[in-house]
């Protein structure tokens, strides 16, 4: 989902962890695993949407109070991930991995037995903490596994676990839920989660080459203007995707009026457009600055309208999911590029910025898609949330993010970089 947006990000950890010249053994295996952990941790993610309706009903709450669940998980990436990582600056990347998937067994163990919305809440929070953190530390190691000059592919390769939870975790985890219980589907996650955890504990190198190091110098990135420029755009536009996403069951069963059992399919089509997004999207942010995002927030406007004027009927609904998630992937790999770049000498920090100006997206739509639900707009009014956060995610980006001049620091960080 992130592929070609972190490879400056890869490029840079490579540079200061890759420094062995003895070759790594089990180079697949290591990558294999790191990728089984961010198909965990997707599958946790972006499977709790598909059950919204599940555990609302389960715990006696609205549809809308249920959504907080899925606010406190962006907020955990949001605040937590951050936090984690400065905190664990000089940890060895490999007992920071292995501690992050403990965190993470811990707290969908703990949902799985919530007992009401309220812990739920709490519990998610503590289960978001752990995804930037371990895409960040992740991209260390597979920088350093796969050698000098290929991070930006080493990490593509741990990114494609969170592209086919999209695809195929999400939606089993929905058909598991639907079939026994939601319970039974953070417990699925957590046995995936352990599977992950004794893989990375197999085959990550034990190596004081992947030991951490101070993040002083990434902390002075949060002092530029342009970071949280892009932050705001990021949080914004891409607010959207969640809109549409965190809704998907109510959109099959009460607009649609179709039988449940349609949901994981619906969720499967969305992923599939995710993935098409990021593979054409990638490929467009490495050759254009801005064509990505504008070309996918447009698109996607434009989408939101199809589903809000006739989602109620499923031949039009089906398209238009898979066209929001091909869209919006589109111009995500734009906006993390452009995120790494205005800071290009903290990309550890980036990283977990990266994703919780996204996870700030996942808040930001959900509670926008709750608030026209609790207004009584109707199951597609959601999508007028999305519209509203995109154009103003637009409008910020076109009005003064283009305008604007890259900061002295940032300029001489690129150069220094040229150089060595």
């Amino acid at each position: 989902m992130r592929n070609r947006a972190f490879e400056k990000q890869c490029t840079a950890e490579e540079s200061r962890h890759t420094t062995a010249t003895k070759p790594i053994r089990h180079t697949g295996l290591t990558l294999f695993a790191l990728a089984l952990g961010t198909f965990a941790i997707g599958t946790g993610e972006f499977g709790s949407n598909g059950i919204i309706q599940l555990f609302s009903s389960s715990l006696g709450v609205s549809i809308p109070v249920a959504t907080y669940a899925i606010t406190a998980y962006a907020f955990g990436v949001m605040f937590g991930s951050p936090a984690i990582t400065i905190l664990a600056a000089r940890m060895n990347r490999r007992t920071l991995l292995l501690g992050l998937m403990v965190l993470f067994l811990i707290g969908n163990m703990l949902s799985a037995i919530a007992p009401n919305i309220a812990m739920l809440i709490v519990f998610r929070f503590i289960t978001g903490c752990v995804q930037g953190a371990y895409f960040g530390a992740g991209a260390v190691v597979a920088a350093y596994v796969y050698g000098p000059g290929k991070g930006g592919k080493a990490f593509a390769t741990v990114m494609g676990g969170l592209t086919i939870a999209t695809i195929f975790g999400s939606p089993l985890g929905t058909f598991i839920g639907q079939s026994a219980s939601w319970r039974v589907t953070y417990w699925t996650v957590v046995g995936v989660g352990v599977l992950a955890t004794l893989a990375l504990f197999a085959w990550l190198p034990r190596t004081d080459e992947l030991r951490g190091g101070s993040v002083t110098s990434e902390l002075g990135a949060l002092r530029r203007v342009s970071v949280w420029l892009m932050v705001a755009v990021a949080a914004l536009g891409i607010s959207s995707i969640f809109a549409v996403y965190t809704f998907i069951g109510p959109f099959v069963t009460d607009a649609a009026h179709r039988s449940p059992s349609v949901i994981p399919f619906a969720l499967a089509v969305f992923g599939l457009g995710m993935a098409a997004g990021n593979f054409l999207g990638g490929r467009v942010a490495d050759r254009h600055e801005s064509r990505g995002l504008t070309w996918g927030f447009g698109g996607v406007l434009v989408l939101l309208v199809v589903i809000g004027v006739a989602g109620s009927n499923l031949a039009v609904l089906m398209p238009a999911l898979f066209g929001v998630g091909a869209t919006m992937m589109f111009a995500i790999p734009t906006i993390q590029v452009r995120l790494t770049n205005a800071a290009p000498d903290a990309p550890t920090l980036m990283g977990a910025l990266n994703l919780a100006a996204l996870n700030l997206a996942n808040s930001l739509g959900a509670i926008g898609g709750a608030f026209t639900l609790d207004a009584g707009w109707g199951t597609l009014s959601t999508v007028w949330a999305g519209l509203a956060l995109t154009s103003a995610g637009l409008l910020l980006f076109a009005a003064v993010v283009l305008r604007a001049k890259p900061a002295p620091a940032v300029a001489e960080a690129v150069a220094a970089g040229a150089g060595v």
